[in-house]
């Protein structure tokens, strides 16, 4: 089975899921709606959690070959199919962002989401700017 065969048999198990639940909460009433909601919510949060992960691994183990035959690993690279770990960060961070604002949130109340919120960004910065040296201290190597 293909990669894309598999992706159409996820969303089609994304649909039945959802209109289970749609059809659960007509029978139920409004009474379950929010534990309906959540429910299928964690179900969506494991399949982006699961889509990330993979494309991390997969770009790990690209950079780990091109290291095994002592090449040096890409930052930026023209290849649209291959998003790089910057992306990889940005989108596990967002999904992480998820349950750590309403965490964030809950306890602590909009004080909480700006710290919650800054430390994210602030991971993602660091990481941007740890590539922008790096590239500039490979471009001094030319000179």
């Amino acid at each position: 089975m293909s990669g894309r065969e598999s992706e159409l048999n996820r969303d089609s198990g994304l649909r039945k899921d959802l209109d289970a639940v749609v059809q659960t909460r007509k029978e139920l009433g409004e009474a379950y709606e929010s534990e309906l909601v959540e429910s299928f919510l964690e179900k969506v949060e494991e399949r982006i959690d699961t889509t990330v992960e993979k494309r991390v691994r997969r770009q790990l183990a690209e950079q780990q070959m091109v290291i095994a035959r002592g090449g040096r690993p890409t930052q930026g690279t023209d290849d649209s199919r291959s998003p790089g770990p910057a992306f990889g960060l940005a989108a596990l961070s967002l999904v992480l962002a998820i349950p750590l604002s309403a965490i964030a949130a809950v306890q602590t109340g909009l004080a909480g989401l700006l710290v919650c919120w800054g430390g994210i960004v602030g991971v993602n910065a660091c990481y941007a700017a740890r590539g922008l040296l790096r590239q500039g201290r490979d471009a001094d190597d030319w000179d």
